[in-house]
């Protein structure tokens, strides 16, 4: 009798960061398309963070998840209620979470919020291209990382601080990063290094506007004002800027607000503590960074939306080494697809920035290696766009991270 013999399989563990991911595993085995809707929502897992829950609630949402097959994470103590609130971490399939939704959207103590806020979220991780629009172009975002070029026209920036004062060569510099692949010139006339000291408004002004006003007429591409006042906003914007980049968030000027609504340009909202004359001295510590910062820039969204900026106008930045020691940029950069559930573009600025000089050593003009690995980890993580100053290098750079993030 011929002796059966074993066969030996094949074995892969794979990482699924989205059900886009999961219908192309499930499409190549050539499974039933009603199977694949099936099981499709089963496959992706989900891990959501809520933070000081009441404990009534939180043994509603233990209860909850744990009758579908689902769990949550909560205080030993929530049981009893020997504490006031606890941070929870509800852990289940995108399918589980879906179904624990739908169960708690009609129960009492607020959950309805919760309900809400989970729905919005799915669908927001799920987002892989945004809408850009500005008064005078509309954008994709997401078929690949577009790459924002720097220009600061001051004389005390971190790392390129004098070099483009005159405008004849500020305006140049702008043309060569456009031809070296630059999506966007951002344009910048106050430094907001640590420790900068503020300058007036006539100033900035005196140095952006005439660099402005020459390259949107000699540019194909969305030119960006760096500033935080509204005249100079308004001005910038008058003269072809289409794009504001408020590192406060359009907190430090009322009229800010106005401004961008009633122009139609786009915003980039940034989360900064303090300003930057202060931001680097004293405490730094965070209850959490990333809930942090992510509250304060749902909150700016909401308010910004609110006033009649509408949502495709905007984009959200964490604001790498604004108010955050080095080891928080480090894990910001790390955890940053977790911004992905605000619903918006990602922006990262991590081009040369002291955090990158603290572990590689260098002045900045020597952080272009470290920068890279940046530039990577940030687009691999789920930004849609880098700040950066050597633009025709880490243009490359992007290239080769879409490439692994899109294989």
């Amino acid at each position: 009798m011929r002796r059966k013999t074993s066969r030996d399989y094949r074995l892969k563990c794979l990482q699924l960061r989205s059900t886009a991911e999961a219908a192309e595993v499930l499409k190549k085995i050539e499974v039933d398309p009603y199977g694949i809707e099936a099981m499709l929502f089963k496959m992706v897992n989900v891990n959501i963070l809520l933070e000081g829950v009441e404990c009534k609630v939180a043994n509603i949402i233990k209860q909850e998840m744990l009758s579908i097959g689902g769990d949550a994470a909560v205080s030993r103590y929530s049981v009893s209620c020997s504490v006031r609130e606890t941070d929870v971490v509800i852990i289940g399939t995108v399918k589980q979470i879906n179904r624990f939704a739908e169960k708690i959207s009609s129960q009492p103590f607020g959950l309805v919020n919760i309900y809400n806020a989970i729905k919005q979220l799915l669908t927001n991780i799920e987002k892989d291209q945004f809408i850009l629009k500005t008064y005078h172009r509309e954008m994709i975002i997401g078929e690949r990382t577009l790459i924002m070029g720097i220009l600061n026209v001051t004389p005390d920036s971190f790392s390129d601080g004098g070099r483009f004062m005159a405008p004849e060569e500020a305006i140049e510099h702008g043309m060569k990063m456009v031809e070296n692949g630059a999506d966007i010139i951002d344009i910048g006339g106050e430094s907001s290094r640590p420790g900068a000291e503020p300058v007036s408004c006539e100033e900035e002004m005196a140095r952006v506007i005439p660099v402005i006003k020459g390259l949107a007429m000699r540019i194909n591409v969305p030119v960006s004002i760096d500033t935080t006042r509204a005249d100079v906003a308004r001005e910038a914007i008058e003269y072809g800027a289409e794009i504001v980049n408020d590192i406060s968030a359009v907190t430090s000027d009322d009229q800010m607000k106005s401004v961008i609504a009633g122009s139609g340009a786009a915003v980039i909202l940034m989360h900064m503590r303090g300003k930057p004359k202060d931001m680097q001295k004293g405490d730094l510590s965070y209850r959490s960074i990333r809930g942090d910062i992510i509250e304060f820039l749902k909150e700016q969204i909401a308010e910004s939306h609110s006033v009649g900026i509408p949502v495709e106008g905007l984009m959200i930045d964490p604001g790498f080494g604004f108010g955050k020691t080095g080891d928080d940029n480090v894990r910001l950069l790390k955890y940053l697809a977790e911004f992905r559930m605000l619903g918006r573009p990602i922006v990262a600025g991590v081009s040369r920035k002291a955090f990158i000089g603290r572990i590689t050593g260098g002045e900045p003009s020597n952080r272009e290696e470290g920068t890279a690995a940046a530039v990577t980890a940030a687009i691999m993580n789920g930004a849609n766009v880098v700040r950066v100053h050597d633009v025709g290098a880490m243009k490359k750079v992007a290239a080769m991270a879409d490439a692994i993030v899109r294989a």
